[in-house]
């Protein structure tokens, strides 16, 4: 039997990006869970083998607006107690930050375009250090803090926390890692009504994915592998 991992998907066109060879090659199936449409509450999600939770433009503290955020919530709670490989990227991250006791709230600016992280000692042995100083994507406006019982790994000059893990199963990053994919324009079409309020330079965004994928690509897929292989049994 195949490994399995779930992919907690908000927006049809985040997907797990370049992650899904490395997944592949790994031996997991791939599954996708839509938030709001499909039930969390299923088996194979439970239990999954590996849980990734991708990002959306919503906040992890709009349970009244969004009630699937609660069952969300409900599913890290047991899987983060259990110690079960999760990994949460931006607002992924963001809801595993809340599940284990941090604030997560709006930042002082959003944080969209390409910029390298600066590691800690911690982040500098984990798998965040195949990135090194080469840029990664940014695109968030909300920040958590530091979840108790958690080591921050990365930090950027617009947010302290960047990525923290609990062992080596437990692992958000507020960055997007696996946002090198081939759908960066999907990204820039969907979010355009984001873009315009932020007063984004859309063509620069995309002369910038173009001339940087190739790199992050490679680095994401070996932080990926790297991680995989560290999971605790």
């Amino acid at each position: 039997m195949p490994k399995t991992v779930v992919a907690i998907r908000h927006l049809m066109f985040e997907d797990v990006g370049c992650f899904a060879p490395v997944l592949e090659a790994s031996g997991y199936e791939l599954r996708y869970a839509d938030a709001g449409i499909d039930s969390l509450r299923e088996p194979m999600i439970e239990q999954a083998d590996v849980l990734i939770v991708l990002g959306g433009p919503i906040g992890a503290y709009q349970e009244r607006e969004y009630p699937v955020l609660a069952e969300e919530l409900a599913l890290l709670h047991k899987r983060l107690e259990l110690d079960l490989p999760t990994l949460g990227i931006c607002l992924g991250a963001q809801l595993m930050a809340r599940a284990l006791g941090a604030e997560v709230r709006p930042g002082p600016r959003s944080e969209i375009g390409f910029a390298p992280l600066m590691l800690t000692e911690a982040g500098a042995r984990s798998p965040l250090a195949t990135f090194g100083d080469a840029p990664v994507l940014h695109w968030h406006g909300d920040v958590f803090g530091l979840p108790p019982g958690t080591t921050r790994l990365a930090s950027t000059e617009a947010c302290t926390n960047q990525a923290f893990s609990r062992g080596p199963n437990i692992l958000g990053t507020q960055f997007h890692p696996e946002g090198a994919g081939d759908a960066f324009e999907r990204w820039l079409i969907g979010h355009a009504a984001q873009l315009v309020a932020e007063g984004e330079d859309i063509p620069s965004l995309r002369q910038h994915h173009a001339a940087l994928a190739p790199q992050i690509r490679t680095n994401a897929e070996n932080f990926l592998r790297r991680w995989l292989a560290e999971l605790a049994g």
